[in-house]
């Protein structure tokens, strides 16, 4: 198959991208493909909000653009930093006119609310489905785009390069090219070649390398881990933002809940459980401190206390307001016996939003030629160390229209042309057979969630690094070899995967010696004069 336009992802960054090239480039063909149904992304689970200055008479550029530097703690980079918060603006107009629709106060004005890290009242939100609804908007203007091509439910196995081609191909070899992607079509279970001009990965993130997330079971790095193994740059692996108030439930593993930040915009209280507002010990902006702060100091104060959750006191909030803008966390918690009236909401923190990924620059071009990278996959220089809250759906936007207005460029003069395909091979499974026991895939699975969460989580030490370094060597060699004798299934390579993308956030994590942001070492507590990224 060959197309103009490949997409990788049918989240915020993927859409967008598809839906600006079919307008602007009607006589091409854009592909989508996604590994499930289109609507499953890490989009769709996105709560609070979209931040953007649309007050510019309490809020600034400047505003915003300090409260990113701030929280990304000295990796930021400015200029990236500026091109979001100053396009970010335009970009929320366009999804608006495309039929999201964001609450509205009587007046007519958008309801602002504010998030930890936020100086100002700036975060558009639809009730706390978010994600959902701009993600519902994109999928109806796509479905009116006839030459959008959606394709679910197939999984991309790697990237062809000239590595497929028979030459040798090394992080130091210059002018590395994507030619498009092998795909497992899990409806006819066949291995495809899609070729195209220009590809782009909007993947999303990597929660589920541990044990308890707020991503969906897709969120299994698989961009992150292809360029890798394409030998593409990435950076900032180490930089795992882990949500403070994950919805505690007993026994649950895997996704869990998120309570979304903006209760705690609202006046949401964090407790212990005697009843203490222990924030104010930790940060003197209390329960808005950003996230890195809030998620430390729960951890400290379970530790403290011996216990498995703290508490997100609501019970001072007005029944009906909650209900307006809360209504999917009322109704979850509710059906967990849960009355927010009542009781207080038990909260823990989980694995929620990588901050580094594949390397780009500030159009998405990747450091491999026609592969550009958008979304949560991609490394942008936008969070630094830390992600400032609700940033990451403006940055997706930004970097899915920035990309695109290059890509179009590269295919209409010419520089950006899909391969022919003549030499490029059809993928090889000569000697593989059916897996023999799929608890040789599970068991793996399992034991890289558990080293991840207990050795490279919210607080880490060198010895615990090298402990997850080790066990994770035994485990890349198992399922390599595996993988080479065995008939490949989405669960094999979610595991490959994922065991390259926890190498990869152990040994960045190995390479920065202080603690900045959401890395902190307690063998290297306090920050030293380190301000570069770490490339691998």
């Amino acid at each position: 198959m060959q197309t103009d336009f490949l997409v990788i992802g049918s989240g915020i960054a993927g859409l967008t991208f598809a839906l600006k090239v079919a307008q602007d480039c009607p006589d091409k063909k854009i592909m989508v493909l996604t590994k499930t149904q289109s609507d499953e992304t890490n989009t769709k689970y996105a709560q609070g909000g979209i931040a953007g200055v649309m007050d510019f008479d309490n809020d600034s550029f400047e505003k915003h653009i300090e409260d990113t530097l701030i929280a990304g703690d000295g990796l930021c980079n400015r200029n990236t930093v500026e091109i979001v918060v100053k396009e970010g603006v335009e970009r929320i107009r366009e999804i608006i006119e495309w039929g999201a629709n964001f609450d509205k106060a009587p007046d007519g004005d958008f309801k602002l609310g504010k998030e930890g890290g936020h100086s100002e009242f700036r975060i558009l939100h639809h009730k706390d489905v978010t994600g959902q609804e701009m993600e519902r908007a994109l999928l109806e203007a796509i479905d009116k785009s006839p030459n959008i091509e959606l394709i679910s439910h197939c999984f991309v196995l790697d990237i062809i390069t000239q590595h497929h081609l028979g030459y040798l191909v090394t992080k130091s070899t210059p002018d590395i090219e994507c030619y498009g992607v092998y795909v497992l079509n899990l409806q006819t279970n066949k291995i495809e070649k899609i070729l195209s001009a220009v590809t782009l990965l909007a993947t999303g993130g990597n929660g589920q390398v541990y044990r308890t997330t707020t991503n969906p079971a897709i969120a299994t790095g698989d961009g992150v881990a292809m360029v890798y193994r394409a030998k593409g740059r990435i950076e900032n692996m180490e930089f795992i933002q882990f949500h403070p108030t994950a919805l505690y439930e007993p026994g649950v593993r895997g996704q869990s809940f998120l309570i979304t930040e903006a209760v705690r915009g609202d006046g949401g209280i964090l407790r212990n459980h005697q009843g203490e507002a222990f924030m104010e010990r930790y940060d003197e902006r209390k329960d808005l401190a950003p996230r890195d702060i809030v998620a430390r100091a729960i951890d400290s104060e379970m530790k403290i206390n011996g216990t498995e959750h703290v508490f997100l006191d609501c019970r001072h909030f007005s029944k009906e307001k909650f209900v307006e803008h809360f209504p999917n966390i009322y109704d979850k918690c509710l059906s967990i016996g849960i009355d927010i009236t009542k009781d207080m909401i038990p909260v823990a923190p989980a694995a929620h939003y990588s901050c580094g990924g594949i390397k780009t620059d500030e159009w998405g071009r990747t450091s491999i030629t026609n592969l550009y990278a958008a979304g949560e996959c991609a490394s942008t220089g936008l969070h630094g160390a830390n992600r400032l809250a609700s940033n990451s759906l403006l940055e997706a936007m930004v970097f899915a229209h920035r990309a695109y207005k290059d890509a179009v460029i590269k295919i209409n003069t010419g520089t950006a042309t899909t391969n022919s395909g003549t030499a490029i091979p059809d993928w090889k499974a000569d000697g593989t057979n059916a897996p023999k026991e799929m608890i040789l895939i599970t068991q793996s699975v399992k034991e890289m969630k558990l080293l991840m969460s207990d050795y490279v989580g919210i607080v880490r030490n060198n010895e615990r690094l090298y402990r997850a370094m080790k066990r994770l060597d035994l485990l890349y060699a198992e399922t390599e070899e595996l993988y080479k004798k065995t008939i490949v299934s989405p669960q094999l390579c979610e595991l490959r995967n994922m065991i390259t993308v926890a190498y990869l956030i152990v040994k960045c994590a190995e390479f920065r010696h202080e603690s900045r942001g959401l890395h902190f070492n307690t063998d290297y507590p306090g920050k030293s004069s380190m301000t570069q990224n770490i490339v691998l």
